[in-house]
């Protein structure tokens, strides 16, 4: 029935299954398992042979929901949800990949993912090439014949660098391996990165999906023999699950995306455009702007710019500083993708824990702010950014 609706309709309908009580809105079903009618059933859903649902680490109505309903606005086959948007980077490296075996990564990555394929996965013996997110021919030169995967986050954090999705698909092609995206930024929304050629779709739903800073949650999608035969084994044993009640939050969060990230996009391109005006600012980092180096690549693969600004101040990390502590509107915290802006500086927070060289060769300087432009007045926001600003002028 999905394929029949537009996004905005598909957003609403999809991934509603009432119960006996004929509910309009989608039901939450706070329960940690579920009866059988009988020993048999029980032991027919227990060994896979019969469907329906056992316990809420790995199957939940009100998750189930949500997993619908993304897959139908991504467009894949399947969804499975996760506790977290690490949570579910980590399901896909330890359900698809062995020891051995190597992934070639974007450097302009999320730090706790940069952490997670530095520090923990090559315990487990699987090695990570960190190569420039806008230059495909350096992943193909990093690839080698036990390469398993190409990830990358395009919208990058911070910086906003747009990797081009159907080059990197053509380069896992060739390998024999599977690129997985991670559309935190832009979400399906703005870009499709299965009508790009990715072979996973990767989200931090703690961010856009949920939309208001509320709950934490992730999911992966793709065919379902790499999602369900390959990912979800590993789920239903390790255990990082969502929780039925944060599904039904971010399955209502998903009925107003479109409107949000709309929104988000035009306050972001306005504010971009005036901070590129300000004496104080030496470079702005905005895809819907002519001056981002990705901008005509972006305008041909997302809708709109999204809801990501980053800048640099001039004076490096006092500075920075100082224009963050002068606000007194927006929030000074780490997460994005809520409707209230927020504002961060990336090397002593999101980038804090990766070594200077890396984040060195991330682009990552001491006087970068990342904005998540918020659904506030820009009016406002120019004037909350303002004064720290007209101190560094």
């Amino acid at each position: 029935m999905a394929e029949e609706f537009d996004f905005e309709t598909r957003a609403l309908r999809t991934g509603i299954h009432r119960s006996q009580f004929n509910e309009h809105s989608e039901a939450l079903y706070l329960t940690s398992s579920f009866v059988f009618d009988s020993a048999a059933q029980a032991a027919a859903r227990f060994a896979q042979q019969e469907a329906g649902y056992i316990y809420s680490r790995f199957t939940n109505p009100t998750v189930s929901a949500f997993e619908e309903r993304l897959a139908a606005l991504e467009g894949a086959p399947c969804c499975l949800a996760t506790a977290s948007g690490m949570a579910a980077i980590l399901a896909t490296v330890m359900g698809l990949l062995r020891s051995g075996e190597h992934i070639v990564a974007s450097r302009s990555i999320f730090g706790a993912t940069v952490q997670l394929f530095t520090q923990v996965l090559p315990k487990f013996g699987v090695e990570t090439t960190f190569v420039s997110a806008t230059e495909p021919a350096e992943w193909a030169r990093a690839v080698r014949p036990n390469t398993r995967l190409l990830f990358v986050e395009t919208p990058s954090n911070p910086l906003t660098e747009i990797s081009d999705l159907r080059a990197l698909a053509e380069v896992a092609r060739s390998a024999g391996a599977w690129l997985a995206v991670d559309n935190c930024f832009c979400t399906p929304a703005l870009q499709r990165p299965f009508e790009l050629g990715a072979d996973l779709v990767i989200h931090s739903a703690t961010k856009y999906l949920d939309g208001q800073g509320r709950v934490l949650g992730g999911a992966v999608l793709g065919p379902r023999e790499l999602v369900m035969d390959g990912i979800y084994p590993f789920l239903r044993t390790a255990g990082p699950s969502m929780s039925p009640f944060n599904a039904w939050v971010i399955l209502k969060g998903l009925e107003t995306l479109k409107l949000r990230m709309q929104a988000h996009s035009d306050n972001a391109l306005r504010l971009a455009r005036w901070l590129e005006a300000q004496p104080a600012v030496e470079r702005v980092y905005y895809p819907g702007l002519p001056s981002h180096p990705q901008h005509a690549l972006a305008m041909r693969q997302q809708a709109t710019g999204g809801g990501i600004v980053s800048f640099v101040v001039k004076g490096g990390r006092e500075a920075a500083w100082r224009v963050i502590d002068s606000t007194r509107m927006i929030s000074i915290t780490a997460n994005l993708g809520d409707v209230k802006t927020t504002i961060t500086h990336p090397a002593t927070t999101t980038h804090g824990r990766i070594s200077p060289e890396a984040r060195a060769a991330a682009g990552i300087g001491e006087g970068l702010l990342r904005l998540a432009v918020g659904l506030e007045s820009v009016a406002d926001l120019q004037t909350d950014l303002a004064r720290g600003l007209a101190q560094i002028a």
